[in-house]
C-alpha cells in the first residue's frame, strides 16, 4: 500500500526546539514504522533551542537560505544541498544567518517525538 501526504493538507506546528515543521510523513498519520520526514521553516536571524534526541538520528538537509550549525562542540555554516547527520544524544540546533527563511528536510528515525526532545 502506498504511503502519500499532500503538502497543502499538512498542518504546520512548532516542535520544543523552536522551529515551525510540517510533519511530511510520520508514523503516528501516515501508518509508515519508523521514520518520519518534515519541512522545517526557520525566519532570518532566529535560532532553535539547543536540544538533543535520545534515541533519533537526524539527518538535515538545506532546501533554502543559510545558517550556522552547532554539533556538538563544532559551529559550521550551512548552505543549500548541504546534509547534516545528528546521532542520538548529540546537542545541536541551527541559527538562520541569511535573508530569507531557511529551510530544512528533516529525517528522523526512530520518527520525532517530542518525548525524545530534551531542551539544553
Amino acid at each position: 500500500m502506498a504511503i502519500k501526504s499532500s503538502y497543502p493538507q499538512i498542518t504546520e506546528y512548532i516542535t520544543k526546539d523552536g522551529s515551525v515543521i510540517r510533519e511530511l510523513i510520520h508514523p503516528e498519520k501516515h501508518g509508515n514504522c519508523h521514520q518520519s520526514l518534515a519541512e522545517a521553516k526557520i525566519p532570518p536571524g532566529i535560532s532553535t533551542y539547543l536540544h538533543l534526541h535520545h534515541q533519533s538520528e537526524e539527518i538535515y538537509h538545506i532546501v533554502q537560505g543559510s545558517g550556522e550549525m552547532t554539533l556538538d562542540e563544532e559551529v559550521f555554516q550551512v548552505s543549500p544541498g548541504d546534509s547534516i547527520c545528528i546521532p542520538p544524544g548529540s546537542p545541536h540546533c541551527i541559527k538562520n544567518s541569511g535573508k530569507c527563511n531557511l529551510v530544512i528536510l528533516c529525517c528522523c528515525s526512530p520518527a520525532y517525538s517530542h518525548a525524545d526532545t530534551e531542551l539544553l
